[in-house]
This record gives C-alpha cells, sequence and structure tokens, in this order.
C-alpha cells in the first residue's frame, strides 16, 4: 500500500517546532484591521499552538 500524502493545504499553514508542537498563525488577522484594538492585534499577530485535542484529528495528515 503507498504511503499517505500530506496535506498541502496544512503543511503551509503549520510549522513542527523543535520539542514536536505544531505552530500555527491566528486568524482575523488578514483585514478589517481598523475594528480591531490595538492590544488585539499585537496578540493576533504572535504564533499559537495547535491544541491537543485538534492534534489528534491534525496529526494524520501532517
Amino acid at each position: 500500500m503507498p504511503k499517505m500524502k500530506t496535506h498541502s493545504g496544512l503543511k503551509k499553514r503549520l510549522k513542527k517546532t523543535g520539542s514536536g508542537k505544531l505552530k500555527r498563525s491566528h486568524a482575523y488577522v488578514s483585514h478589517l484591521a481598523a475594528n480591531k484594538t490595538h492590544k488585539q492585534k499585537k496578540h493576533l499577530a504572535k504564533s499559537g499552538t495547535v491544541h491537543p485535542s485538534d492534534y489528534k484529528r491534525i496529526k494524520s495528515r501532517i
């Protein structure tokens, strides 16, 4: 049986850290910035990690 292919959309959105966690970027950043506070935009700019409950679902595709 052939190997499973990596999900192309997912590999562009996630990056694996040294410890094996998955880094992701936040949503709500791309537009309508004038309505958001400076604090909100500052926090959204930083990367986050994938939640453990989602990691189980994503693991098979990456």
